[in-house]
């Protein structure tokens, strides 16, 4: 899609940036409108590598192109973050005073707002009102949170998280084909603790799993998502439920799956933790040059799931393996599915730089029956959707 980004002059305008990198991440053609104060929060060379193209400010720019027109008219989505008082004020009123103003009054395409502003000012009548006629026009207003403002304060008018904008903004123009679905996902890896300060763990960030959660709510669906030590923030936007260790997965996992229509686990989970787990640090001093740990198996969440799945229920694996042979890993992960009886098995080579802690995965998602149903390449938002489309 062709989306433009309005960045407008606060000091959330640093978080913009990522909404931009999302976005273009996501495979759409990103286009920068940015009023004069934004630019003095962020750099125009900054959002220019990011988004890939120019960015436009100035109003008199591409007179003989008519770009103060041509540029909302391109458009198939625009969102503005943040959106100040001032600017919300001017949305309402249909100011058309600067190039972000002339943009949004000359485009048919739907419009998604964040807000950003001290919480006195979010709370002002006028603002209320000027966010009640933009609803009643049909603009989304994504947030704004509650949280820590500039300076000591703290209240409503956070700007969202920038995953939580994004995934609000593709939702107005995405399918909506999981509307009355509950979704469970898994994200993160989970760690066996040794004591109280050491534990064994895996490399998984929670990024797949998190872009699943995300797409998933954008199509409609009631998503919770049971986070295992993410390295990154959880979404706002969905039901959140942290957990630390496989055992700790398990009971959570097993209590909402009770109630989802799919479950899809995309957490990395530990085959083995140890079998004793010491009350105070193990110190070096007292264990001398060798350490001895004895682990013992844990549950098969994904097997358990699937032997105890309702009708109808759809359960999806992931396979996280080394092997380069592409065949090779063609027949674990069949080996992998007849083992624990899952609907479809998403299949990803993981190693010192791919798979996990990147923002890119490569993914073979196989049936029941070891036949290859979707291959998919690239961002992990995009791989994503092509999971999802299955269960549409």
């Amino acid at each position: 899609m062709n989306i433009v980004v309005g960045i407008t002059g606060g000091i959330a305008a640093y978080k913009a940036v990522n909404v931009v990198r999302a976005l273009v991440l996501a495979g759409h053609d990103v286009h920068v409108v940015a009023t004069e104060n934004a630019l003095r929060f962020v750099g125009r060379p900054t959002l220019e590598a990011l988004s890939r193209n120019l960015v436009h400010s100035d109003l008199y720019e591409g007179v003989a192109e008519v770009r103060h027109v041509a540029i909302g008219q391109a458009a198939d989505l625009i969102v503005v973050a943040p959106a100040t008082a001032n600017t919300i004020a001017k949305l309402a009123g249909g100011f058309a005073d600067d190039l972000l103003g002339n943009t949004i009054l000359a485009s048919t395409a739907p419009l998604v707002i964040a807000p950003a502003m001290h919480t006195e000012m979010w709370q002002n009548p006028a603002t209320a009102h000027n966010i009640e006629v933009l609803r009643s026009r049909g603009v989304t207003v994504v947030g704004p949170a509650v949280g820590q403002l500039t300076g000591k304060d703290a209240g409503p008018g956070r700007m969202s998280e920038p995953d939580d904008i994004v995934a609000a903004a593709l939702a107005v123009v995405g399918p909506r084909d999981l509307v009355g679905k509950r979704i469970l996902v898994t994200a993160g890896g989970t760690r066996e603790p040794l004591d109280p300060v050491r534990f064994i763990g895996n490399r998984s960030s929670g990024r797949q799993g998190i872009a699943l959660a995300l797409a998933a709510a954008a199509r409609g669906a009631d998503v919770t998502l049971i986070a295992a030590n993410l390295e990154v923030a959880a979404p706002a936007s969905v039901a959140v439920v942290r957990v630390g260790s496989t055992l700790e997965l398990a009971d959570a996992t097993t209590d909402a799956a009770a109630s989802a229509d799919v479950v899809i686990m995309a957490a990395a989970v530990a085959d083995y933790r140890p079998e004793v787990v010491a009350e105070r640090k193990i110190k070096k001093e007292q264990q001398g040059d060798v350490l001895d740990l004895r682990l013992v198996k844990n549950p098969d969440i994904l097997k358990g799931l699937s032997e105890i799945r309702r009708p109808g229920q759809v359960i999806i694996g992931f396979a996280a393996e080394t092997e380069p042979d592409a065949a090779a890993l063609l027949e674990l992960g069949r080996a992998k599915i007849a083992r624990k009886g899952c609907d479809y098995l998403v299949i990803n080579r993981v190693g010192w730089s791919e798979g996990f802690a990147t923002e890119s995965n490569t993914v073979t998602v196989i049936d029941r029956s070891g036949v290859t149903v979707v291959e998919a390449s690239g961002t992990k938002t995009s791989v994503s959707d092509s999971i999802l489309d299955l269960l549409a």
